[in-house]
């Protein structure tokens, strides 16, 4: 059983680095116009502060390092993401980004592990903890329901490829199925919720993909959804 939770784990981490680099496209086009246009910081701030929260978890729990490993990967990215924004972003942003980044990613996330380190022992401590992770977690759902609201609104499957899309279902996936085989329920609940929501996606695409939608109706949301998170929901991986 261990080395199944282990093999699960390791396909789980695989398959969380890529969603992790899915935003790659988005920042070589910031880098290359060198503007962040109407693009927004705070999915990858949030992502960010709950990567590190999960790293803290899998350091915590005995035998969970495999979720501190995917976080920790997922939290350098983070960093590279935001750095990205903060060196292209206009200077009155900029001090806006550099404080959300220190409220959460610093300030919050420091507070959270400070106060479980010290004040809590056991298993008390890592269900908090988890607890916590989940909370912050929820954060993620507003990605996938974006992304289906827009689906529906265009009737377009443009912006919800179908790569990103089925690897958000696997990634789901995986993480439900290594939650079941190491009995976490606290991995389970975000990311059960995930391979749902990544099902439902799925559903739509196979709805919509046929369809070809009026281009004036797509340019006007085009524009609308640069301001939509762009980060899918197993970005906050856990």
């Amino acid at each position: 059983m261990a080395s199944t939770v282990f093999i699960v784990g390791v396909l789980g981490n695989i398959i969380s680095g890529l969603v992790y680099l899915s935003p790659l496209k988005t920042f070589w086009r910031i880098v290359k116009k060198r503007s962040t246009e109407d693009f927004s910081s705070i999915p990858y701030i949030l992502t960010l502060m709950n990567a590190i929260l999960w790293i803290y978890y899998g350091i915590t729990k005995p035998d969970s390092f495999l979720i501190a490993t995917i976080n920790g990967f997922g939290a350098a990215a983070q960093i590279v993401y935001i750095l990205i924004f903060l060196v292209f972003i206009s200077p009155r942003m900029r001090a806006r980004t550099t404080l959300l980044v220190g409220l959460l990613d610093v300030g919050l996330a420091a507070a959270a592990i400070l106060f479980t380190h010290f004040m809590l022992q056991g298993d008390v401590r890592i269900d908090v903890v988890g607890f916590i992770c989940d909370c912050s977690g929820m954060l993620a759902y507003a990605s996938p329901l974006a992304a289906m609201k827009t689906v529906i609104t265009t009737k377009s499957v443009e912006f919800m490829p179908f790569l990103l899309t089925f690897s958000t279902l696997l990634n789901g996936g995986f993480w439900t199925l290594y939650a079941l085989l190491a009995k976490d329920f606290l991995v389970g609940v975000p990311n059960g919720i995930g391979f749902l929501l990544g099902i439902a996606q799925l559903i739509l695409y196979g709805i919509y993909h046929r369809y070809r939608p009026l281009k004036k109706v797509t340019d006007n949301l085009e524009d609308g959804l640069q301001n939509d998170p762009l980060i899918p929901a197993s970005d906050f991986v856990s």
